[in-house]
């Protein structure tokens, strides 16, 4: 038996249109018989194309506004029948069936309806239920039959027409049959997890991932390890909706790390102050308020020059030309902003390798979205990490208070704090960073890596002072001994922002009394793993 099977009957039952109108001539062209419903037959009929209704093959019309119309054996028989088989082959002609080689089907614009907010009883309506019924029945018979979900398929398939003398390929057909799986997968995911959130199910029995194909990486973390990235279709503003202007394909690293970068930037209104993310590693070397991009840029990057060389940069407004021109004196990998003046995108056409990344905003970090984890045979599910403090939220629990000026680097401080991997101690200064001390196993040990890159940058910049002297520091757990504390003042921090919480909150208070350091509570952590 060959693998080749001719397409003699197809059919097309699609909620978006697009390119429906030429596949149908290109079909009818070869000689193909076309079935179709409702929208769909319309549309090619009034293209000039002679089509079957599906109510005329099943002797049923469309009932209960569009509910039932392909649920039937005349047309699931059609999909179903195995050609080779020779009972099959008498029901089919006892019956009257015929076969249906192609089946186009794009399911009811769920997502969309998702999208756009709709209500409880419109996203019950754009439930498909007969077109993932046929889709499962054409794949499941991938062996003769042909299925096409997707818009973009529809120059393969002709061409795969063309190639074989109007037949298909079991191969072709089995890689269509995988995608249309994917897509009913894809649906039901999307369906399942709105239901979970209307109905207020927070850990649902159940939970289903799905994502679409953006792109083939060239490896991922390592050039031994296959990597690719998907899209969850939330359009959230960010890597993934992104628009790349120029510079070679982003890397699964770039990725990640662009990432970090955006969501950490987007901490700071762009209506009241200008702000760039410097990130190396998922975390952040450098970050800073400013009048302009560029004044905030010079201050991010001098917080660890060394480290800002092949790094990330996200700025929460507009890129212009003078900050560009600052940017490009040292090798940046990626450059991710709400936009971008002409002026901007000439300065930075000249380096070729450099990657310019425009967004159409800045994501919501306030906005609830749903974080997953892979860990050994399971995934760990929970809540972004929205949580916010401001003035109001905080506890002064030493003798002395901060500064309305300290409380403005505070504040800052317990923003980048947010986006450090744990342990996670940040000096700041200015609205500046001035050390970062990330992803040591002990909080002793962050506080002394950020002092000794504020002492080191101190250094490189000719100052007698480290640039911790003065600063806010932002913990993002508690102290569970002062000793992390004292560290920081030895560096010159004069106040302290931290969640409180440990068993020896007073001996960590005492030491701040000690030491004349004023020190505020949050009642809230902010763990990175």
């Amino acid at each position: 038996m060959t693998d080749l099977h001719p397409v003699r009957r197809a059919l097309l039952s699609v909620s978006d249109k697009t390119g429906l109108i030429e596949l149908g001539k290109a079909l009818a062209a070869r000689g193909v018989e076309l079935l179709s419903t409702g929208g769909s037959a319309k549309t090619l009929r009034d293209a000039g194309l002679a089509v079957k209704d599906v109510a005329e093959v099943t002797g049923f019309p469309e009932m209960m506004d569009g509910r039932v119309k392909t649920l039937h054996p005349m047309v699931h028989g059609g999909l179903l029948a195995l050609r080779d088989n020779d009972t099959h082959v008498a029901a089919m002609t006892e019956h009257g069936i015929g076969a249906i080689d192609l089946l186009v089907v794009n399911l009811y614009p769920f997502e969309a309806a998702l999208a756009r907010g709709a209500g409880y009883d419109e996203m019950i309506e754009n439930i498909d239920i007969g077109g993932p019924a046929m889709i499962r029945a054409a794949s499941k018979n991938h062996l003769f039959v042909n299925v096409v979900t997707d818009v973009q398929d529809y120059d393969a398939l002709l061409a795969e027409l063309d190639a074989n003398e109007d037949q298909t390929s079991y191969g072709f057909r089995q890689r269509l049959s995988q995608i249309a799986y994917a897509r009913t997968a894809a649906y039901d995911a999307a369906v399942s997890t709105w239901m979970a959130g209307a109905i207020e199910e927070p850990t649902p029995r159940r939970r289903a991932f799905a994502g679409e194909l953006k792109q083939t990486l060239r490896y991922g973390e390592n050039s031994h390890q296959q990597a690719a990235f998907y899209t969850d279709g939330s359009n959230r503003p960010g890597v993934a909706t992104a628009t790349q202007l120029q510079g070679k394909e982003l890397s699964y690293n770039n990725i990640n790390d662009t990432d970090a970068a955006y969501e950490l930037v987007a901490e700071f209104d762009p209506a009241e102050t200008a702000a760039v993310a410097i990130i190396k590693h998922a975390n952040p070397c450098g970050v800073a308020k400013g009048a302009t991009l560029t004044e905030a840029y010079q201050k991010a990057f001098d917080c660890d020059r060394t480290s800002a060389f092949g790094g990330i940069v996200a700025l929460n407004q507009p890129l212009d030309a003078e900050t560009a021109s600052k940017i490009v004196e040292i090798f940046t990998e990626v450059v991710i902003a709400p936009g971008a003046s002409d002026e901007a995108k000439a300065i930075f056409a000249a380096k070729k390798n450099l990657r310019l990344l425009l967004t159409d905003g800045l994501p919501d970090t306030r906005e609830s979205i749903t974080a997953y984890k892979q860990v050994g045979g399971g995934v760990l599910v929970q809540d972004k990490d929205v949580g916010y403090v401001g003035m109001d939220d905080l506890k002064v629990v030493t003798e002395k208070a901060p500064t309305e000026e300290q409380m403005q680097d505070l504040l800052f401080a317990w923003k980048v704090a947010k986006h450090v991997k744990s342990n996670a101690i940040v000096y700041v200064k200015g609205n500046a960073t001035v050390g970062v001390g990330a992803g040591q196993m002990s909080r002793l040990d962050s506080a002394n890596v950020a002092a000794s890159k504020a002492q080191r940058m101190a250094d490189e910049l000719g100052l007698e002072a480290s640039l911790a002297k003065g600063s806010a520091v932002a913990s993002d757990a508690f102290f569970p001994f002062a000793d992390g504390l004292l560290e920081a003042a030895a560096a010159g921090a004069t106040c302290v922002i931290q969640p409180g919480g440990s068993m020896r909150d007073d001996e960590v208070i005492a030491a701040a009394n000690e030491q004349g350091i004023a020190m505020v509570f949050t009642g809230m952590r902010h763990f990175r793993h």
